[in-house]
This record gives structure tokens, sequence and C-alpha cells, in this order.
């Protein structure tokens, strides 16, 4: 399998790329190296396009002053492609928060058949953080108000947003002072827009300002809306076991993958596959049930909430629908290849889209909307069963590996017996010598799931607690960091404290937009210890990150006071200026700055020499690493 060993860690991936090549079927790896060698110039961010008097690329190497046809230098070039870079990262997040609000308001007045209220207590204290009154009131009329007052967040001129109380005092007075406190969802990406059309803002630092802010919107703002949402309308996650990777696919039932992002098309596909109808007509075509699996975020949203297994993270796509098991992928948005029509049209798979915002090539459209979701969910899983008959030959090669997912903020409060002091003991103690956030996506330029999985074995080996989310989530879940058990790779104060509580040394937290989970956990540690995030041995990496998503995440967490280590290089090299502000100047404005470390034995090294000086500087033992 060494051929193979070169793309993923994973024993699934490596059988299942074998497959594929004899299969004749074009991998996501296959394209990567068909790209090679890519441009250099916009792998620098020295490449612009946002006017017609281009395109125009700036020579690094080049003898004199350098521009392009309006005058624009590499700096302003590389702020402007950043900038908008963060801008549409926030909008996914926030569009999918928005998405969610709009789901709300319609089980509020009754027109979104099939979706309840899941968490009324939940809907009650955010509600009141919103300023809505909740005494002697039903849920619906609550969740009508609490909808409206966040919309409210995405467009309506405010002097800040909402859910930014949450942040420390300290931080919030931060961003005033550096006038990056968001205002409002909608408004900071549209600005970034703005500012980088030619002919507006053209200084380079005034733009990355704006990019934070326009992250802020995002991370304390549409994503953390997203967030509260699904857990209001589908429950606020629990620990629930489950298991991942390829083996959850099964040889005699019939199998359905989610894949995307949105649980308001997920939830209700898996109603649909629970009914006893669609069981007893799964088994009427030769199956013995029918099983709901997940891959990407979508999966994980099921998996935080109940316990569905997840087939695999960004890169296992494809693989998956090479086992030839797979009746049916219904998909929403977000982080879906492609070429997953071209693929599935090589075996007996039907492939569903279901967003308004959302077509793909050698997919079959059926619009989710509230008032139909049920029903449409109903015979989507209905012809996925009467696909069941055409499927020939599935190669599942491997056993599925066991995990626990869902710790909610609530859920690790609660562990702790309701106050996050025990956690603060532990950190103080040194027991626990600080917590990392390992997040972010897959990337074909490095091995799969090679950067998440050492990383956080070094982390936890060093008695550093690691939550996560997002494919770095399933990654880790897949190297069997997520069950009790795993304590054996911590070291010996994380593995005394964990075992102590009975969790895992690695805490899924659940998908991408819930990085914000993150942020609100950080949060509360400091201000239990009325201190800034900035001041905590905490952390946050990316390894394998690849999307725009991604750099408004990144800069949501720096810009809160978190320092964050990439494993990609974003596309600045080709100015000296923003990558010295970006990884050594911000230390002074907002008290964190980024790292970019390919290596995760690397990276692990410079997260360890961070929470150090973060101990030291707060009086607590020093380790030298």
């Amino acid at each position: 399998m060494g051929k193979y060993e070169k793309n993923t860690i994973t024993q699934d991936g490596q059988l299942l790329l074998k497959k594929a090549e004899k299969d004749q079927i074009e991998t996501v790896w296959e394209r990567y190296k068909a790209q090679l060698p890519q441009c250099g110039y916009c792998e620098m961010g020295l490449s612009c396009r946002n006017c017609v008097m281009g395109p125009c690329r700036i020579d690094p190497f080049g003898e004199g002053p350098q521009q392009g046809v309006c005058g624009a230098d590499g700096d302003i070039i590389v702020a402007r492609n950043l900038g908008r870079m963060i801008a549409a990262g926030a909008a996914s997040h926030s569009d999918h928060g928005r998405d969610l609000v709009e789901v709300l308001a319609q089980v509020a007045e009754g027109s979104a058949p099939g979706y309840e209220i899941r968490d009324v207590e939940k809907l009650k204290r955010v509600a009141a953080e919103y300023g809505v009154e909740t005494e002697e009131k039903e849920p619906a009329e609550i969740a009508g108000e609490l909808a409206n007052a966040m919309q409210e967040d995405f467009g309506t001129r405010k002097k800040e947003l909402t859910l930014v109380s949450r942040a420390p005092e300290k931080r919030r007075e931060l961003w005033k002072k550096l006038g990056i406190m968001p205002r409002g969802i909608d408004r900071e990406t549209s600005e970034m827009m703005h500012r980088t059309h030619m002919g507006v803002d053209n200084d380079w630092q005034s733009l990355l300002l704006h990019g934070l802010r326009n992250s802020l919107s995002d991370g304390w703002g549409g994503s953390m809306i997203a967030t509260e949402v699904s857990d209001i309308l589908f429950g606020t996650p629990a620990p629930k076991p489950t298991t991942v990777n390829v083996g959850v696919l099964k040889e005699d039932e019939v199998n359905i993958i989610v894949h995307g992002h949105n649980p308001v098309v997920s939830e209700m596909v898996l109603l649909a596959c629970q009914s006893s109808e669609m069981v007893e007509l799964a088994k009427e075509k030769g199956a013995k049930g029918i099983n709901l699996a997940g891959v990407c975020c979508t999966g994980n949203e099921l998996l935080m909430r109940h316990g569905v297994p997840i087939a695999g993270n960004h890169l296992t796509t494809e693989l998956v629908l090479a086992t030839g098991a797979v009746e049916m992928m219904i998909v929403d948005y977000q982080c879906i290849m492609p070429a997953l029509g071209i693929v599935a049209a090589c075996y007996h798979t039907k492939m569903i889209s279901t967003s308004d915002k959302a077509r793909f090539p050698g997919m079959e459209h059926r619009e989710f909307h509230p008032d139909n979701a049920k029903e449409l969910a109903t015979e989507l899983v209905k012809e996925a069963v009467g696909n069941f008959e055409k499927r020939g030959n599935a190669y599942i090669p491997v056993e599925p590996v066991n995990a626990v997912g869902g710790f909610s903020v609530e859920t690790i409060v609660g562990a702790l017996g309701g106050t996050p002091q025990p956690l603060i003991d532990a950190i103080a103690g040194g027991k626990i010598r600080g917590a990392v956030g390992v997040v972010g996506c897959n990337n074909p330029r490095i091995k799969q799931d090679y950067g998440h999985v050492t990383l956080t074995k070094r982390l936890i080996e060093n008695d550093i607690l690691v939550v996560d989310t997002g494919c770095a989530a399933i990654a880790n879940a897949k190297a069997g960091f997520k069950v009790a058990e795993a304590i054996e790779f911590a070291g010996p104060g994380l593995k005394e404290i964990c075992g102590s509580l009975g969790i895992p040394p690695v805490l899924h937290m659940g998908s991408c937009v819930d990085n914000v989970r993150i942020l609100v956990l950080a949060s509360a540690l400091a201000n239990a210890l009325n201190a800034d995030i900035s001041d905590l041995p905490l952390a946050a990496a990316a390894p394998e990150w690849y999307s725009e998503k991604a750099v408004s995440i990144g800069a949501y967490a720096v810009a809160s006071g978190v320092y964050t280590v990439l494993g990609p290089m974003p596309p600045i090299a080709g100015s000296m200026n923003v990558v010295k502000l970006l990884t050594e100047g911000l230390e002074d404005v907002v008290g964190a700055t980024f790292a970019v470390e390919s290596d995760p034995e690397k990276a692990a090294v410079l997260i360890r020499k961070h929470i150090e000086d973060k101990r030291e500087k707060l009086g607590l033992t020093f380790v030298k690493v």
C-alpha cells in the first residue's frame, strides 16, 4: 500500500484509493497533481482580478517598484485578497446561521412541520440575552421574538452585535479601542467587499484591521447564532457513543449518506430513516434495515446530537462512494466537491442536492424548505430504499472505530460540577498544562489526517487538553482518541483528570461552525479569572485547512486573543509587511498572532512554548520544552 500512504494515513483511505484506481475513478489527489505546478503569483497572493483593467500580477523578484495597472503594490493586493477570503468565509458561516434563524421563525409560526423546539431552557437563556421577555410565554412566542431579534443582528445598523456580551469585558474594550467591534453581520462583509473594490481602501493595515472586524462578525455573530439556534431546534449536544470511518457502512442495509453543513436537512432525513414504514419497506426489498451515516460537518451535527456514525471527512467523500455500497448521498452546502456527481455515476448511487443556493453537476435537485422538508425527506429515503436492489458488489474494507461525541459547553461545564473552576484548578496545578482547539479541514497538499492526528497526539501526551471540531474531529475519532480508553495516550496529569471525569483527552465539540463553542468556553474561563482570553494558556491550530471559512475562523480566533498555528501557508507571502503584521505585530494589537508551521511535530513545540509562556506570566510553574 506504499503507493497510497503518501496521500492518507488512514487504512480505509489507502484501500479505497487502490479500488478507485482499479475502477478508473479520478479522485481529488489526481486532480491536485494535474494542477501542478500551481500559480506562484496566486500562491503568494500577488495576483489581482478585482477589475478588468487587469488581471494584474506583481513579480516579487522583479527590479524596481512593482505595481498593477491601477498602481496597487504587493502590500495592497495581498491585503485585498486576504480581506476577500475573510469576507467569503464569514458570509458562508453567517448565511448558514441566517438559514437556521428563518427556520426558527417558521417553527414559531407553525409552518415547519416536523421541526420543534427541542431545548426550551436554552431558548429562554438565549432569548434573555437578546432582551426578550420569557415569563408566562409559550415557547413558540419566545421563538418568534428571538428570531426577529437575531435577524436584527444581520442587517440593522447597531453599535455592536448582541452576543459579543459573552466576551470578557477587557476584550470588548480592546475591540472598541481598535475600532473593530462588529456592528452587523452583513454590514462588515459588505463593507469589506466595498473596501477592496478598486479605488477605495488602499492602506494595507486598515484593510487587515477591517478583516479582523469582519471575522468577528462571523465568530461572535453568524456562527454563534447558528450554533445556538441549532441547539434550540435540535437539542443541545450531550455525550453520545458512535462509530467512525468507512466501516460504518453496512453490506446488508440501505446506506444513506448526508453531506454538507446544515442540520435542517439531515435532521429530517434521520427522522425518515427511523420511521417504521421505511424500515419495513427496506426489509421488503431484501435489506435488514436503513443505515444513515454522515460525512463532514452535517455528519458532525448528527453525531453530536444522536450518535449517528460518520463515514469520513472532506477527502474521504469520493472514496465513500467508491465502496459501491451507498444507495443515496444527500447534500446541502459547503465543502461538497462538484466531482461527486461524476464519481457516483460510476456506481448505482443517487446524488441529491437540496439547497436553493447550491446546485451541482450530476445531481438531481430536490429543494428542501421548512414547509416541505419532512415530506421530501420521506420521499428520498423511499427512493434510496428502492435503489438497494441495484447495488452491485460492495467493498467495505475495514471495521469501524468507536468514538464519543457531544461535548457542548453545557456538557463540559456540567461534568465539572456546573462551574469552570475545577478546570481552572487543574490548569493552575499543572495537571493540565493548557488547552488547544484543533480545527479545520483536509487538504490534498498534506497527507490526509496526518497533521490533525500527529499534532493532537503530541499535545495530549504533554498534558494539554484538546478540543476539536469539523474534519479535525473526525480525523481524531478515526485515530481512536475519542473514547475513555484513549487516556493511555495522555500525559499523567491529563490522564488523571480525564480518568476521574470519565472523558477522553480529546473532546468532540461539533461541526466547524461550532468553533464558537470554544470561544464561549474560553470566555467562561477568562471571566472566572477576571482576565482576558489572551492571558490564558490556550491556543488553536488548523493543520490541514483549505477553505475561506478557515481564514475567517483563524482571524476571529486571533482577534479574540487566541494564538493560532496554521499548517498550509495563506496566500500572503508576497507581502512581508502583511506577513510580519500577522505573525508578529498583532501581538501588540490584539494580544495574539498567527504562526505557520506545516510540520505538526514542530507546530506542537510552538504551541507548548506558547502555553508555557502564558503559564509563566500567570505565575504558574514553568516547564521547559
